[in-house]
């Protein structure tokens, strides 16, 4: 078993993991991959797709029309590998300063691995300042991997609000806010 994890280890570390701005010339790519996206999170969501066998992101268009948006591929090793999304829309905060991690998402075979904890924080990186997250309560692990990673990089500095209402269509959110 230990020999198994520092192979792991060793892989990880031997992958290029990047975080590249999406253009906008890019955008069906991304809406590919957000399908994709909401594929996994029907299971939590209990959503449909629409009759056109899509399930569709009505906001898309949004990361190139307006202001604090800000779309991001993950490509590992030159491969995609998912996406991030950041906007200024935020639940609770309203102050027209802190950003929202509004979707966030890796494939599976990029799971499990440290690539999500290291996007994470480049992304945090990329936009220092307050941020505010919303955890899907049904998801087990969104549930393990934000706090982990949130107190990666602000210890215990940060706050947690319960049922949140109208993130999700059927469950309350659970909403972490932090400043880096």
């Amino acid at each position: 078993m230990l020999l198994r994890n520092e192979l792991i280890k060793e892989k990880y570390w031997d992958m290029r993991i990047e975080v590249i701005p999406v253009l906008e010339a890019e955008k069906t790519i991304l809406g590919n991959l957000i399908e994709l996206y909401e594929y996994d999170f029907s299971e939590f969501q209990n959503t449909d797709v629409n009759s056109l066998g899509l399930y569709g992101y009505s906001y898309l268009d949004y990361y190139w029309t307006e202001n604090r948006r800000f779309p991001y591929f993950i490509k590992v090793d030159g491969k995609l590998a998912g996406f991030v999304m950041v906007c200024g829309h935020c639940y609770v905060s309203k102050d027209n300063e802190t950003l929202f991690m509004s979707e966030f998402f890796i494939m599976k075979k990029y799971r499990r691995n440290g690539i999500g904890k290291t996007v994470a924080k480049e992304v945090f990186n990329l936009h220092k300042g307050k941020w505010e997250l919303t955890i899907h309560p049904k998801n087990p692990v969104a549930l393990q991997f934000w706090p982990a990673v949130i107190e990666d990089c602000v210890g215990n500095a940060y706050s947690v609000i319960e049922n949140v209402p109208h993130v999700y269509d059927d469950e309350l959110a659970l909403v972490y806010l932090f400043e880096l």
